[in-house]
């Protein structure tokens, strides 16, 4: 197939931003307190010390916005922000109109250490990136990970 060069370019949030109301930082610091202590408590104090240092840094990336990325499906591949996935190191795709707020595209990726892209697309550009991918890759029934699932729902 000679298909000329192709490219859908969008921008969007990196994540849904939820605002955390002062509740949410009093349960993470009651949290944090209660398990630092029984830590403690068990002489594991540098496990004290880690969750202390861990509900901070919680707090403080919480509060940062997210930032606008750049997304693009191409003939030649997908990019997020600065990073390039080509075909080769990707396995299958789907894209998930029903369990978000906007439609995504869930990528399946032979990394190791990311096997699932995730990108939020505008509706006006499902066909066209259908088009694009149904060539190269199998469409798949692909769903979030379990992880991402419950950081959303405690409001990342």
């Amino acid at each position: 197939m000679n298909e000329t060069a192709r490219a859908i370019t969008w921008e969007a949030p990196e994540h849904h931003h939820v605002e955390k109301s002062s509740d949410w930082f009093w349960v993470v610091g009651i949290i944090a307190i209660s398990a630092a202590t029984a830590a403690f408590f068990f002489g594991n104090f540098l496990f004290a010390v880690l969750i202390l240092v861990a509900a901070v840094s919680l707090s403080l990336v919480s509060l940062r916005k997210p930032r606008i990325i750049a997304y693009s499906v191409t003939t030649r591949g997908i990019r997020i922000g600065e990073d390039i996935y080509t075909y080769p190191t990707l396995t299958s795709f789907h894209i998930d109109t029903i369990n978000y707020p906007t439609p995504h595209l869930l990528v399946k990726s032979k990394k190791m250490y990311m096997p699932l892209l995730l990108m939020p697309i505008p509706e006006e550009y499902i066909d066209e990136i259908q088009d694009i991918l149904e060539v190269r890759l199998p469409e798949e029934e692909l769903e979030e990970p379990l992880a991402h699932i419950l950081l959303e729902a405690i409001g990342f």
